[in-house]
């Protein structure tokens, strides 16, 4: 009997822990199953002018079938060209996606400088898609708080990753992942009439980044914390 005991207390934390993971819905699987539907639904919107409509179905399809998933480990590299996984960065990670051809919205990016100074807690990266030279000379506008990796289309690397990120919801993303690399939040660029002042552009940026963050990245992990402190 007390053979039987120890072997249920040396199996039974495994067992659990292999359930938990098996029962874990990735990125990508939740895009195979849900992307085309929403593609479909997205293109027949905006052949219309419907930008509302698109607005609303981006929103429904992230919030229904992608929030709640687990990102994948995707490869990207850093500015030094050394390859970095996603799982590197064990704080939640504020993602956000860009390229040399899809210009930031007006006062983003000092509204990202100025929330990675103030969260700690928190990675951020920016990844571009775009040759390592363009990433280094665009990385110049981004704080030493912030990490900047990227992802070069034209040397054939990085595929899946670039299949699943970039052509499957657009540029610019915004992901806000827990420390487990659970979606918290999907979100667009907010992007302010060309005519507003640069003040009041990074004042909207900031208040609307500020709030996704707090909501989606703070109490996940101030509750992974505790969680932590309580075990030991």
């Amino acid at each position: 009997m007390k053979k039987l005991l120890l072997v249920f207390l040396l199996i039974g934390p495994i067992v659990f822990s292999q359930q938990e993971l098996e029962e874990k819905t990735y990125f990508s699987e939740a895009l195979y199953f849900n992307l085309s539907d929403y593609n479909r639904k997205a293109d027949i919107a905006y052949r219309f002018n419907d930008y509302e409509k698109g607005k609303e179905l981006f929103e429904n399809f992230t919030s229904t079938h992608l929030e709640g998933s687990y990102m994948d480990n995707f490869k990207f590299r850093n500015l030094r060209k050394k390859e970095v996984q996603l799982y590197d960065f064990k704080k939640p990670v504020f993602l956000i996606t860009y390229a040399s051809w899809c210009v930031p919205s007006k006062g983003e990016i000092p509204a990202l400088n100025e929330l990675a100074a103030e969260y700690k807690d928190i990675d951020f990266v920016v990844l571009f898609w775009d040759r390592r030279e363009k990433a280094k000379e665009l990385a110049e506008s981004f704080s030493k708080d912030i990490s900047v990796v990227y992802v070069d289309e034209s040397q054939n690397n990085g595929a899946y990753v670039v299949r699943q990120l970039k052509h499957s919801l657009g540029l610019p993303t915004c992901f806000l992942l827990s420390g487990d690399k659970k979606i918290m939040d999907i979100r667009r660029s907010v992007f302010p009439p060309l005519q507003t002042e640069e003040e009041t552009a990074y004042r909207e940026n900031y208040i609307a980044l500020e709030t996704s963050i707090s909501n989606n990245l703070v109490n996940s992990y101030d509750e992974v914390y505790a969680d932590n402190v309580q075990v030991e």
